[in-house]
C-alpha cells in the first residue's frame, strides 16, 4: 500500500470529496454461514473522536510533546526461500487496476496492493511493530525450541525470515495470497502460496501460529480461529496482532468534520460492506476463548499518527506510523472505495490530499491500537503426530478445558468493549 504524488493543488474542503453513495454509517454485512458483523459497534459517530478510554484504564496516557508545537505551526516536515508451490500463471497474473497492481490468486478476496510499494510499506509497518514490542519478535512463551512454525498471512516474509534465523532448528512456514517473498531465504524457512481461509491440508501441528495485520482481510474470524487451535500440538501456542483502525484522540484536537476522521469511517465502511472486519484486534479474545484456547493473555498499544508524542519510544514509532500511512493510504483507499462505495478516483484523490494535510498537523493527537492476543491449546505437549490421525477429535476441545475457557471468554469481555462506550474519569491522554 503505497501513496502516491497525485495530489491535486489547492485542494478543496474535506467536506467536497464525500460521494452521495457513501454513507458514513458503516452497513451491515452479512456473509453466507458466518457470524454477523456488528459495523455499529465500531463506527459510532462519536467513537474515532474520544479516546478508548474503556480500553486503557490500565494504560498511561501519551504525553505530547508540547516543544514540538512551540517551534511553530507548520506542518511536519523532513521528519516524515524457496517456494513449495508450483506458481502457475493463474497465481502471477497479476492484475491491474488505477495504476497499482492487486493479486491474482483468489482474485479480489484482499483489496490492498501487492506491488512493490506496498511492499516497502509492509517493511516499514514491520519495523513499526518491531519498535512498538520492543523488539520481541512474539509476546507467546513459545519456549527455545520450537519445532514447526506457521506464519499465515506472511506479506514479504520479513518476519519468518527473521524468525527462521532466531530459532534455526525450526521449520517455518509462511502462507499468502502473493508470492512476493524473496528466494534467498534460511534453509529452515520455506513459502507457500495458499488461501488461509480455505480448508488447511498440513499434515503435521505447529508448535506456534502467528498472524499479524489482517484487518479488513479476513471473511470468518471465528472460523479462522478455529482452524489455527485445529492445526497446534497440545501445548502450542497461537498470537494474533491486529488492529482497531479507528482513530481516537483524547484532547479534542481531531474533530469529528474532519477530512481524516471521513477517511477513516468511509475505509471502515467499505471493509464491513465488503464483509470482512476492518477492527478485529478487541475481539480476539472472544474468539480465541470461543476456539477453545486457554491462558489467553492480551495487551493494548497505543500508536500516535505522527511524532507529537513526548515520550522518545512512542515519538518514533508515531513517526514510522506516520510514514507507513502516508505512504499507503492510495492503497488503503482505492480499491474499496471505486469497487465497493461507488467513488471516482478523483474524489477519492481529492479526499486523500486533505486527509494527509491533516495527518501531518502537529496540533492533531491522533491515535490508534494495536492489539496482541495470544492463547495455548490445551493438553501436554506431545511428539508430532499426522493430523489426519484424530483431526476429528479436534474440533471439540477437552472437556476438562470448559471452565478455563469460560473464565477467559468472562476475561475478554471486560478488556474488548466496544469503542463507543466510555468509561468515566479514565485518564485522557495529556498535552
Amino acid at each position: 500500500m503505497s501513496s502516491t504524488d497525485q495530489r491535486p493543488t489547492n485542494p478543496p474542503e474535506p467536506q467536497s470529496a464525500a460521494h452521495p453513495s457513501a454513507p458514513l454509517q458503516a452497513p451491515p454485512s452479512q456473509v453466507p454461514g458466518q457470524a454477523q458483523l456488528q459495523p455499529q459497534t465500531q463506527t459510532h459517530p462519536a467513537a474515532p473522536i474520544q479516546s478508548a478510554q474503556n480500553q486503557q484504564q490500565h494504560q498511561a496516557p501519551i504525553e505530547v510533546d508540547t516543544d514540538l508545537q512551540s517551534e511553530g505551526d507548520s506542518a511536519y516536515g523532513d521528519e516524515i526461500s524457496t517456494y513449495s508451490a508450483s506458481l502457475t500463471s493463474s497465481v502471477v497474473n497479476y492484475q491491474y487496476e488505477n495504476g497499482r497492481r492487486y493479486h491474482a490468486f483468489r482474485e479480489g478476496s484482499y483489496v490492498f496492493p501487492n506491488d512493490e510499494q506496498e511492499n516497502d510499506r509492509l517493511d516499514i509497518h514491520s519495523h513499526m511493530v518491531n519498535i512498538t514490542l520492543d523488539g520481541r519478535m512474539h509476546l507467546a512463551p513459545i519456549g527455545p525450541n520450537p519445532q514447526r512454525i506457521l506464519d499465515l498471512g506472511t506479506g514479504t516474509g520479513i518476519w519468518a525470515i527473521e524468525m527462521g534465523d532466531l530459532y534455526p532448528s525450526a521449520e517455518i512456514i509462511g502462507n499468502d495470497l502473493s508470492p512476493i517473498q524473496p528466494g534467498m531465504v534460511p534453509p529452515n524457512v520455506r513459502f507457500i502460496v495458499d488461501d488461509m481461509e480455505d480448508e488447511w491440508t498440513y499434515d503435521s501441528p505447529f508448535d506456534y501460529i502467528h498472524c499479524r495485520y489482517l484487518a479488513v482481510a479476513i471473511a470468518n474470524w471465528p472460523q479462522l480461529l478455529r482452524r489455527t487451535f485445529q492445526h497446534l500440538t497440545p501445548g502450542g501456542w497461537a498470537e494474533f496482532q491486529d488492529w482497531d483502525i479507528t482513530y481516537y484522540c483524547d484532547d479534542g484536537s481531531l474533530k469529528a468534520d474532519s477530512a481524516l476522521v471521513q477517511w477513516d469511517r468511509l475505509c471502515i465502511d467499505a471493509a464491513f460492506k465488503n464483509g470482512r472486519h476492518p477492527n478485529p484486534g478487541p475481539e480476539l479474545t472472544t474468539w480465541m476463548a470461543d476456539a477453545g484456547f486457554t491462558n489467553i493473555h492480551h495487551e493494548i498499544f497505543k500508536l500516535p499518527l505522527g511524532p507529537w508524542a513526548k515520550e522518545k519510544k512512542l515519538k518514533e514509532v508515531g513517526m514510522w506510523n506516520l510514514l507507513q500511512i502516508q505512504q499507503g493510504m492510495e492503497a488503503f483507499t482505492l480499491a474499496p472505495l471505486t469497487r465497493i462505495m461507488g467513488w471516482k478516483v478523483d474524489e477519492v484523490q481529492v479526499l486523500l490530499a486533505n486527509a494527509r494535510k491533516e495527518m501531518k498537523d502537529p496540533k492533531i493527537h491522533a491515535y490508534y491500537n494495536f492489539h496482541v492476543a495470544y492463547g495455548q491449546r490445551p493438553g501436554l505437549k506431545a511428539d508430532h503426530q499426522p493430523l489426519t490421525e484424530g483431526l476429528g477429535q479436534l474440533d471439540h476441545p477437552p472437556q476438562e478445558s470448559t471452565t478455563t475457557t469460560a473464565a477467559a471468554t468472562a476475561t475478554a469481555a471486560t478488556q474488548t468493549p466496544t469503542p463507543a462506550a466510555t468509561a468515566a474519569g479514565a485518564a485522557p491522554l495529556a498535552s
